[in-house]
Formats: structure tokens, sequence, C-alpha cells
């Protein structure tokens, strides 16, 4: 559990304290979740533990509220959460937004029409209540521009019913001023293309990640999973460096950054397992289980 690795971005290894640790970081997909996107009762009697010991636990994911909710619900867990790789950071269960940033339209209308001319699905989230912090958010959007084997393959990992409509239309609409994120769909040997094209367009105006073997996200140059966790801890009053990351892909490496430790799965990309402190069990095999049990129990009493 020590970790032998260099930090992200330094020379010193990061050696992690178990009894320095007051919060969990936790991905889903790919990490927490087993390969059928389901919590192990392992996972959860865990988590719930930590918890019991004082660690705060902060779900923070790609995935919208409602589609991280089942999962937010089976540990118990309560406070800020980060969701949509940062774009909203939001309290649960009161659903009180505390901050949000959204992909301007501009971009957004130009994704939506480049992947009309390369074939390619394209979805977007728009924001129930503007994005803007403060009130008690409404239900994100889901919007899809025709029914196709991306969006119902969308629909089966996630449990979010998309609404059918014209993405150009919808984000040209008075008073819409962009969307939570957009997000491709594709083979990972188009994902190089589309970057380049929004990159040859927007350059760094415009964050572009890839945050599951098909999936290509777009969102505001500001947003991410380190940025999101950061107000997250600030409303817990929780120090970063007293925080554990766990994430497998490449919207989990600022998060990495943002946390006093890191650890990945042995399933996640190999840039991923480069960065982290720590490589864990695959989340097959119930690595970050594993992982959390042993923190406990070299901590000890609360």
């Amino acid at each position: 559990m020590n970790g032998t690795r260099a930090a992200p971005g330094g020379t010193s290894p990061r050696i992690l304290d178990p009894k320095n640790v007051r919060a969990i970081a936790l991905d889903l997909d790919g990490t927490a979740l087993l390969p059928g996107n389901t919590f192990s009762p392992r996972t959860v009697k865990v988590l719930k533990a930590c918890m019991e010991k004082g660690i705060a636990v902060i779900i923070a994911t790609g995935r919208a509220v409602d589609a991280a909710e089942k999962y937010r619900a089976a540990i118990g867990t309560e406070g800020p959460m980060v969701y949509f790789n940062g774009a909203e950071v939001v309290d649960m269960p009161s659903r009180k937004l505390l901050s949000a940033a959204l992909l301007d339209r501009e971009a957004a209308v130009f994704c939506a029409e480049l992947s009309r001319s390369m074939g390619v699905h394209f979805q977007v989230f728009l924001p129930g209540r503007a994005g803007k912090a403060g009130p008690v958010l409404d239900a994100e959007i889901l919007l899809v521009e025709k029914e196709s084997p991306e969006a119902e393959m969308y629909r089966g990992h996630t449990g979010l019913v998309p609404v059918t409509g014209d993405i150009v239309e919808a984000l040209s609409a008075p008073g819409c001023t962009g969307c939570i994120k957009g997000m491709f769909i594709a083979e990972p040997a188009l994902h190089g293309v589309i970057s380049g094209k929004i990159a040859g367009r927007f350059g760094n105006g415009v964050a572009v990640m890839r945050t599951y073997p098909t999936f290509l996200e777009v969102m505001n140059p500001g947003v991410s999973k380190g940025e999101g966790l950061k107000t997250a801890l600030f409303s817990r009053g929780v120090d970063p460096s007293r925080t554990v990351a766990l994430g497998d892909e490449e919207n989990d490496l600022s998060m990495f950054a943002a946390a006093g430790f890191s650890a990945a799965p042995a399933n996640a990309r190999g840039s991923v397992r480069e960065a982290a402190d720590l490589v864990i069990g695959a989340n097959s095999e119930d690595g970050a289980a594993v992982f959390l049990e042993e923190l406990l129990s070299r901590r000890g009493g609360p």
C-alpha cells in the first residue's frame, strides 16, 4: 500500500498514511464498479465502513447525477459529489447545485455539425436550471438526434432515457448558452480525428477527453475531476492532501494530481497506471475493496 512511484508531475514518491486519510474520491466505471456496472457486496461493505470511521466517500464520476444516484444511494454517502467529470458539483441528496460550468454553445454546435459530417453519434446534456450555482437541481436533459445503436448502448450503460431532437436547434433556443457536456460515441480509432478537428477550431478553448473506450467527451476548458474534487473538498472542509483518489481513465488524472495519494486498478489505461502512486487489483477482482480494507486495517481506531 505504501507505493513507490513518483507523484504525478513530481519526482518524490508519495507515501500513504492511513491514519491521515479523511476522504476517498471514488471513480465508478472501471474502478469501483464490477465489469457489469454493479457494486459488489464487498465494495459496499467497505465503503460504509470507511464512513463509519469518519472517512468521507466522494463519488467523482463522468456520469450524470441521475445515472450515478443508485450507486450513491447503495453506499449511503451524502454531501458534495462530483458529476459530469467536474462540470457539476452537487450536494446530495438535497441536489443543491454548488458549482457548474457549461460548454460554450458555439463549441457544442460545432461538435453537432462535425458528428453529422462524419456520420458518428453525438449527444448533449442540457442543464435543468441553466447551469447556474445555487438552486436545487432539476434533472438534466440527455438529447440525441436519432435512435441508434450508440444511443441504446448508452441507455443500457447509464439507465438514462434520451430525448430525440435537433441538437443545433435546441442549442440555438433563446436563453440557451451551452450544454453541460457533449459526447461522441465512436470507435477509438476515430477519437484522434475528432479531437484534432475540435482543436483545430478551438485550440485549448475546449476540453476533450476519453472517459470510456468509446466515449469522447467535450467540455468547458475549466472543467476537470480535479477541479470538481477541490470544490467538493473545500465544501466539506477536508484538506486535499488527506484525500485518496481512485480511478482508471484519462479523466481521473487531474483528480490524482489534486489528491494526496492516488491508486489505479490493474485494468486502468497504461498512462493512468503510470501516473498513480499505487496500482491495485483490477475492478473485476474487487481491487478497490481490497485496497480500502487494507487501509482500514492499518488505520486502526477512528
